[in-house]
C-alpha cells in the first residue's frame, strides 16, 4: 500500500471547519501516513494543537511565527514561541513556519529578519529543524543562515520555486531539503528540469493546503490527499515508481525531522 508524508499542511485553518474529518479520511485513503503542520502565529496555535490532539500520531505540530504575521507587536509573538519551546518542547517536531516575505509589503522587513534569526537560534538550541517560507526574501534568509554552522542547521525550504541563482545556495546547506508541492505539476512550471539535476535525497512532498492545489485539482481548495498528484509528478521526473518515490520522500522527511 502506498505510504508517504505531507510535510506541510494547514488543515487546522477555518477553510476546513465544515469537513475536516472527511479531509483526513481522504488523506489516509490516498496513502498519506503523517501530516506535518507548521503554525502561523499565536492566533492559530490553539486550532493547530486541537487538531493534532484529535489525530494523535497522525498530525504533528510545529511552533513559529510566519513572516506575514510580523508587525509592530512582533516581540509578543516571539515571547509566545519561546514560552512554548521552554514549556512544551516535547510537543513539537520543528520550528515553523518562519522566514521572510517581502512580496506584498516591506514595512516590517527589519523586524522580519530579527524574528527569523531569533527562531533559527532557538531551533539550534533545542535541536529542531526549521521550515522556511520565502517570497522575495531569499537574500535576507541566506544572509541570516550564513551566520550559523551550515552542518548544524537542518530543515526544509518550503514551496521550492527554483528562483534564479537560489537553488545552488539552498543546496549549500547539507541538511536542508526542498519542499515540493503542486507548483511542480503546473503546465509552465520551471521545476521539473531543475529537479532532474537535484538528488532525490534532497526533496520532500508537501501540499501547503489549503493553497497551491496541484493539477488536476488546480484552482480548488488544496488538501493533503492531493499530494498524491505531486508525488506522481516527482516519480515521473526521477524515473521512479510511485512506491519508490513515496519511500524516498518519506525517508527524507523522517531524517530531517529526526523521527523514527
Amino acid at each position: 500500500m502506498l505510504s508517504f508524508i505531507d510535510t506541510h499542511s494547514h488543515l487546522f485553518l477555518e477553510e476546513f471547519d465544515e469537513d475536516r474529518a472527511e479531509v483526513v479520511r481522504r488523506a489516509k485513503e490516498a496513502g498519506v501516513s503523517h501530516i506535518f503542520m507548521p503554525d502561523i502565529d499565536s492566533t492559530t496555535h490553539q486550532r493547530l494543537m486541537d487538531m493534532c490532539q484529535a489525530y494523535p500520531h497522525y498530525c504533528y505540530p510545529m511552533v513559529g511565527v510566519h513572516p506575514e504575521s510580523v508587525n509592530a507587536h512582533y516581540e509578543d509573538e516571539l515571547t509566545f514561541v519561546r514560552h512554548e519551546l521552554d514549556t512544551h518542547l516535547v510537543s513539537y517536531i520543528g520550528v515553523g513556519e518562519i522566514g521572510i516575505d517581502l512580496y506584498w509589503d516591506t514595512t516590517y522587513e527589519k523586524e522580519q529578519e530579527v524574528v527569523f534569526q531569533a527562531q533559527v537560534e532557538w531551533a539550534l538550541e533545542f535541536d529542531l529543524p526549521i521550515v522556511i517560507h520565502c517570497r522575495k526574501g531569499f537574500e535576507v534568509i541566506y544572509r541570516v543562515l550564513q551566520k550559523f554552522d551550515a552542518k548544524k542547521l537542518r530543515g526544509i525550504f518550503h514551496s521550492f520555486t527554483a528562483g534564479e541563482g537560489e537553488t545552488e545556495r539552498m543546496l549549500e546547506f547539507p541538511n536542508f531539503l526542498l519542499g515540493i508541492n503542486g507548483i511542480v505539476t503546473f503546465k509552465k512550471s520551471p521545476l521539473p528540469p531543475v529537479l532532474a539535476t537535484i538528488p532525490v535525497e534532497r526533496v520532500v512532498v508537501e501540499t501547503d493546503a489549503p493553497y497551491l492545489a496541484p493539477v488536476p485539482q488546480r484552482g480548488k481548495r488544496n488538501e493533503s490527499a492531493f499530494a498524491y498528484h505531486t508525488l506522481q509528478k516527482l516519480a515521473d521526473v526521477y524515473g521512479l515508481t510511485l512506491e519508490q518515490m513515496a519511500q524516498k520522500t518519506t525517508e527524507n522527511a523522517l531524517r530531517v525531522f529526526n523521527l523514527p
